[in-house]
């Protein structure tokens, strides 16, 4: 199919996105990559007068660190965090996460804001960004507002940014040496969207986790967390019975939905074992550090 017709403009300045955003409301859509957006126009599924290419505009761009911390702009690519060095010193979780966006083609051209802003729950960053506490920027005419990223995900490709505002970057809390993450995902092929997935964080203290965080993908209509069983894995040595009492948790407490090849009991199977696998692998980690301290 052929996109329906619509205007075109490419400002080059952040004033005239906005101004153009308060004046036209929902008859405008951003183009970031457009990995998703130009799908929805041939398929017309968005039927936008004016399409406002987001390419030029330099404030959305590059990824800068403060004592407080990590900016990724809006406009900043999947490949840019990928190969980011400060990415992968203060955030490795998204590090992580990348090569299991698409394909390196989409990654080239698709856009760390553009994911977040589209709120899909089978994509990686949403749910990243909600395992590392994230907040997300968003500017109109009336000022900025930062959104927690726990508020932001508000249902199917449905989030809390107005038709006035746009995402100009996303700010991840700096982190100290104690942050453990772990990046988990099942797909029936490279490249495509998670059956289910798991974005952890925790800090690590001795043998105990605090301020566990897991963020899953695919398993429900958003990026959610599974808190009940956060609170088993708080504060308590980490250890198999533990592993085995928070995988019990889990199987409970989460709620997929079927989709056209995994049923939901399959779901939740494979939602405990991505959680065993990272909680496996801290555990080991955990056991090697303490034998290396014996020796």
């Amino acid at each position: 199919m052929k996109s329906p017709s619509f205007s075109y403009v490419r400002p080059s300045q952040l004033s005239e996105v906005l101004s153009l955003l308060q004046a036209q409301g929902d008859r405008v859509r951003l183009l970031a990559g457009g990995q998703t957006l130009l799908t929805t126009l041939n398929m017309r599924l968005s039927e936008p007068e004016l399409l406002m290419d987001l390419q030029s505009v330099p404030d959305l761009k590059g990824i800068t660190l403060t004592d407080q911390h990590l900016r990724i702009g809006a406009m900043v690519t999947h490949d840019e965090v990928a190969q980011s060095a400060l990415v992968a010193q203060h955030a490795p979780l998204l590090t992580d996460a990348a090569p299991h966006i698409a394909h390196q083609a989409i990654r080239n051209l698709g856009t760390f804001g553009g994911s977040i802003a589209y709120g899909d729950p089978a994509a990686e960053w949403p749910a990243c960004l909600l395992a590392l506490n994230g907040v997300v920027v968003a500017v109109s005419a009336r000022g900025t507002r930062r959104i927690a990223a726990a508020d932001f995900f508000t249902g199917l490709y449905s989030t809390a940014l107005q038709v006035d505002e746009l995402i100009v970057a996303c700010e991840i809390p700096t982190v100290s040496a104690q942050l453990w993450t772990s990046f988990q995902e099942l797909a029936r092929r490279h490249g495509d969207y998670a059956v289910v997935g798991l974005a952890a964080a925790a800090r690590a203290h001795s043998t105990a986790l605090q301020e566990v965080r897991l963020a899953w993908i695919g398993a429900g209509d958003q990026p959610l967390r599974s808190t009940a069983t956060e609170q088993v894995l708080e504060s308590a040595p980490l250890s198999e019975p533990l592993i085995a009492k928070a995988i019990a948790c889990l199987k409970t407490e989460l709620a997929p939905r079927a989709d056209m090849t995994h049923s939901i009991p399959a779901k939740l199977h494979l939602s405990a074992v991505l959680l065993q696998r990272a909680l496996n692998g801290l555990l080991a980690s955990t056991s090697i550090s303490q034998m290396s301290r014996n020796l």
